[in-house]
């Protein structure tokens, strides 16, 4: 993720550099402007493989949190207590009529 900011941001300054060259040293609002909207459609097309490989990444993480909050059960839940209060008789039948 560092690896693709950085990339992000020299792609920027070298779209400052090349419209400074260019001849919009003198509009600096217009300068930073143009190299904003050029380094982002650049870094869409070029970084786009990097972009997809990140993302795969956070997927596979968040899939992965999400399967290890359900496997374990909530203990405020009324399944937890039942639970509890199984393992806490053993295995004598419940009477209704308690």
């Amino acid at each position: 993720m560092v690896r693709y900011s950085l990339l992000r941001i020299l792609i920027f300054f070298g779209f400052v550099f090349l419209f400074w060259l260019i001849g919009l040293r003198t509009n600096p609002v217009l300068l930073i402007g143009a190299s904003a909207i050029a380094s982002a459609a650049a870094s869409y097309i070029l970084l786009r493989g990097m972009r997809d490989e990140i993302t795969a990444k956070l997927v596979e993480r968040h899939e992965a949190r999400a399967e290890g909050r359900q496997l374990q059960p909530d203990p405020t839940s009324d399944e937890a207590a039942e639970d509890a209060e199984d393992a806490g008789n053993g295995d004598q039948p419940r009477n209704a009529d308690r």
